[in-house]
């Protein structure tokens, strides 16, 4: 059985820093005492994983600032015409951390070395619990070849506290049934992991962590309050955000949140659609090696032992 070689580092690629846009028009923005005051603003890079193009927010790096999420990819959008060969990342390992995949357009298909092999649509949820060690397989899905459409959507690696790093792997797909909406005057949200005024995921997680799809209207304002001591970040996926002091996040742009206050105040003039996340930040160490977060040195060497004697499964089984 031949072992696909994977590269120290391929999921381990930063983003830019972006400097920071101050409004020259007048402020929709009304301040207060609570702010959450912004750290710093990124840009995502492009960049390939297999045969889709993806925008990279961040991997690997600001830890401090968006634990207990470790990855930030946006994948497309793509237009796939029908009958096109898939879009596709081979089979591939993963341990000690989730990836969570979220489609915004278009379906996947994931298979793996647990026997799941599923088609995965429009705002579903995805938890691929890697633990201690398992392969997966991703591609765009029956649908957009039988007619194709629009590919468009998020895989964030959320860490795994230290303590269930080699727990047995498992994968989980959940629909609008387990996770809750709000709809305003204001905005519209799709509550994905924890909880946002009255509306609550029914999704369980290893640690506290928040994941808001929100859909801002036009002069829309939106209040979302948070745990003082854990992280926060803003990624806009279309439009124009104004944040605190005045300044304007754009499209494929991150903003990370210091820790300190609660409120993360947003206004936009012209409509925007954003994703908001963050949680308890785990402070422990993290070592990556590819697709394996872990703790120490000599896990990640356990790790890639691990797949190479087979533990994880056998990749060719998976593609």
């Amino acid at each position: 059985m031949q072992r696909r070689k994977f590269i120290k580092g391929s999921a381990i690629i930063g983003a830019s820093l972006a400097t920071p846009s101050l409004l020259s028009c007048s402020s929709g923005m009304y301040q207060k005492a609570t702010n959450r005051k912004v750290h710093s603003i990124l840009n995502a890079d492009r960049t390939m994983v297999g045969t889709l193009p993806i925008l990279r927010a961040f991997a690997g790096d600001h830890t401090d600032l968006v634990s207990p999420y470790v990855l930030f990819d946006e994948f497309g959008p793509v237009d796939v015409q029908a009958g096109d060969d898939p879009l596709r990342v081979d089979a591939h390992p993963h341990a000690g951390v989730i990836p969570t995949t979220y489609f915004l357009e278009g379906n996947g298909h994931h298979k793996d070395s647990l026997n799941y092999d599923f088609q995965i649509g429009k705002g579903d949820f995805m938890m691929f619990s890697s633990g201690s060690g398992a392969i997966h397989m991703e591609e765009t899905g029956l649908g957009l070849y039988k007619d194709g459409g629009q590919y468009h959507g998020f895989q964030i690696w959320l860490n795994m506290p230290s303590r269930y790093k080699f727990i047995d792997p498992s994968t989980y797909v959940f629909n609008d049934e387990q996770m809750d909406t709000l709809d305003t005057k204001d905005y519209s949200a799709k509550v994905i992991l924890g909880e946002l005024y009255k509306a609550k995921s029914k999704i369980e997680l290893l640690s506290p962590a928040f994941y808001f799809h929100i859909k801002l209207k036009a002069n829309g304002r939106l209040d979302i309050p948070t745990d003082p001591t854990h992280n926060a970040f803003i990624y806009v996926v279309k439009g124009k955000l104004e944040i605190e002091g005045q300044q304007q996040l754009s499209t494929n742009q991150i903003a990370l949140y210091q820790r300190g206050d609660s409120l993360i105040n947003t206004f936009s003039q012209e409509g925007a659609e954003i994703l908001v996340l963050g949680g308890q930040a785990l402070n422990e160490v993290v070592y990556s090696y590819g697709p394996f977060v872990m703790n120490t040195q000599e896990q990640i060497n356990l790790c890639i032992k691990n797949y190479r004697s087979g533990k994880m499964g056998n990749p060719d089984l998976v593609n």
